[in-house]
C-alpha cells in the first residue's frame, strides 16, 4: 500500500496520548481518597513519579505535528484536565489547530464508570480504542515519547497491518519466581500481608502473551509509539468482556495485569501478521547520571539514521539545567 492511500480519507491514522498532570491539587486529593488504610503511601502503583509531569506532552504533540504530518487527529486522554496546547499549535502548526481533541476518562469508560476514577495507565490503555471517531488504525503514545525524525505511514502500518517494534525474548520464568518469593517473604516472614510487587513493564507484556497461549517466548515491545488495529482489540474485548473488566478494575497498577499494547501485538501475531521491526529508539533515564549523559544520547540520536523515537523517563527528577538541555534540543528540531 502506498503512501497516498494510507494517508487518504479511506485509511486515516490517528494518534492517542495518555496524559496526566500529577501536580494538579484536585487530582492529588482525588488519588489520596483511594490510598487510605494499609496501602496509604505504600502501593507501588501510586508512587508520585508515576503521575509527575514537566510538560513533556507539549513536545510529544509538537513532534507528531512536525514529523508525522499525515496523522489526522491527536486525542489526549486525561481525567478532567487540559494540557493547554492550543496556543502552541496555533503558533507553529496553525493548519492543525483543529486536529487536537481532549478525551475524558468518562468517554472511554462509558458503561464501566464504576471503575472511575482510575489512576492506572494499564487500565486506561485498555479502553482507548473506545474513543468516539477514532480511526481503525491508530498509534498509541505515552506522553514521554517523542518523534525525532520524519516518518511515513508505512513506519506504522503496511497494508493496514500494524508494524510491531520490539524483539522476541524468552518467557520471564525467573522474574515470576522472584515475585512469588517476594510475596511469600513479605507475607509470612515480615508480616506485610498487603505487600504488592511492582508492576513490571516486561511482566505485563508476558502476562498478555501467556494469556493468549504463548508458552516459551514472547514479543517484547519497547518504549516507542505503538501501532494498533482497532478492530482486533475491539473483537477481543467483545468476546472476553469479563476478562477485560477484571483487568481494568484496579485503580492502581498491579503486577498481575496484562497490558494493552502487548495484547494487541500478540493478537496480531496469532492472526498471521509478521510485520516486526527493531525499536528505532533512543531511551533516556537522565536522573542522577554522569556529566554529559544527555548530550551523549542526543548525539547518538542525531547520528544514527535508524533512530526515529526518543523516550525520556523520570525527567521530573532532574535539575532544571538538565531538563533545559533536552527541551532546548527538542525545540531546535521541532520548531
Amino acid at each position: 500500500m502506498n503512501h497516498i492511500s494510507l494517508n487518504s480519507n479511506e485509511h486515516p491514522i490517528d494518534a492517542v496520548i495518555a496524559w496526566v498532570d500529577g501536580n494538579d491539587p484536585k487530582l492529588i486529593e482525588k488519588r489520596q481518597l483511594y490510598l487510605t488504610g494499609s496501602i496509604s503511601g505504600a502501593h507501588p502503583g501510586a508512587h508520585p513519579t508515576r503521575f509527575a509531569s514537566v510538560n513533556e506532552i507539549k513536545y510529544c504533540v509538537l513532534s507528531i505535528l512536525k514529523f508525522a504530518p499525515f496523522i489526522r487527529n491527536i486525542f489526549i486522554v486525561t481525567d478532567g484536565q487540559d494540557p493547554n496546547l492550543y496556543d502552541d499549535i496555533k503558533k507553529y502548526f496553525p493548519e492543525k489547530v483543529n486536529s487536537l481533541r481532549i478525551i475524558d476518562h468518562t468517554e472511554i469508560f462509558d458503561g464501566y464508570e464504576k471503575y472511575l476514577p482510575t489512576f492506572n495507565s494499564i487500565s486506561i490503555a485498555h479502553m482507548v480504542w473506545r474513543i468516539k471517531g477514532l480511526s481503525q488504525n491508530f498509534v498509541y503514545f505515552n506522553d514521554d515519547t517523542f518523534l525525532v525524525k520524519k516518518l511515513k505511514p508505512e513506519d506504522w502500518f503496511v497494508k493496514d497491518e500494524p508494524v510491531m517494534r520490539g524483539t522476541w525474548v524468552p518467557a520471564p520464568g525467573y522474574r515470576n519466581l522472584w515475585n512469588r518469593l517476594l510475596i511469600l517473604t513479605n507475607k509470612y516472614l515480615l508480616g506485610k500481608t498487603d505487600y504488592k510487587p511492582r508492576a513490571s513493564f516486561k511482566l505485563g507484556q508476558w502476562n498478555s502473551a501467556s494469556l493468549l497461549g504463548f508458552k516459551y517466548r514472547y514479543f517484547k515491545g519497547s518504549h516507542t509509539p505503538h501501532a494498533v488495529s482497532r478492530k482486533i482489540v475491539e473483537d477481543f474485548f467483545n468476546k472476553n468482556k469479563s476478562l477485560i473488566e477484571n483487568n481494568i478494575s484496579y485503580r492502581f497498577r498491579e503486577s498481575g495485569q496484562f497490558t494493552f499494547v502487548a495484547l494487541s501485538n500478540h493478537l496480531q501475531l496469532l492472526a498471521g501478521n509478521n510485520k516486526t521491526s527493531n525499536p528505532g529508539l533512543i531511551y533516556l533515564q537522565p536522573y542522577n547520571r554522569s556529566k554529559g549523559y544527555i548530550e551523549k544520547k542526543i548525539s547518538i540520536c542525531e547520528n544514527n539514521p535508524e533512530t526515529k523515537f526518543m523516550c525520556v523517563q523520570s525527567l521530573e527528577m532532574c535539575s532544571k539545567e538538565e531538563r533545559a538541555k533536552l527541551f532546548d534540543w527538542l525545540e531546535k528540531i521541532l520548531l
